[in-house]
């Protein structure tokens, strides 16, 4: 995928998720729930993954073009983030696990326009610091083959408001 129509699919992502746009009544049949579903499996194998601190099958989650995109900046495709960022980090941690998970999938076949919001909570092995932070993730995913991949994950976090 070119640069162009990467960002024109990311452009529409953006603005569909935002406009928060229903499907009509006649695509929500057994095709788009089995298809939310097919979509949400995915995510949750990726988010499964993360908390068992073992991304090491994942990449099957993504495309080869996909784009990641974390708290501002440019990660690149997600080997070079797997390789760069995320497997190092995971390293450093003795747990991570998401709470107050919550998905919302729209599907415009051949994509699904995915969004999660959550609480993460990280403890550092060092020295056993955590943190906790509450997120969200935006997606989209390309259907290929039959199967669901994510071809642009953009997540951002941000400290727990105080109680």
């Amino acid at each position: 995928m070119n640069a162009k129509n990467f960002l024109t699919v990311a452009l529409l992502a953006v603005s569909s998720i935002a406009l928060g746009h229903e499907q009509p009544a006649s695509a929500l049949g057994k095709a788009s729930a089995s298809g939310n579903s097919a979509v949400i499996a995915v995510l949750d194998a990726y988010k499964t993954a993360v908390e068992k601190l073992d991304v090491s099958k994942t990449a099957e989650f993504f495309t080869r073009d996909s784009m990641i995109y974390e708290t501002g900046g440019v990660e690149g495709n997600y080997l070079t983030y797997l390789e760069h960022h995320l497997t190092p980090e995971l390293t450093e941690f003795s747990e991570f696990k998401f709470n107050d998970y919550k998905v919302e999938v729209r599907l415009e076949l051949p994509y699904a326009f995915a969004t999660e919001t959550y609480v993460y909570r990280i403890v550092v092995k060092a020295d056993g610091k955590v943190v906790e932070r509450q997120g969200v993730t935006s997606s989209v995913l390309h259907k290929q083959g039959g199967k669901w991949r994510i071809m642009v994950s953009h997540n951002s976090s941000r400290a727990l408001a105080k109680k």
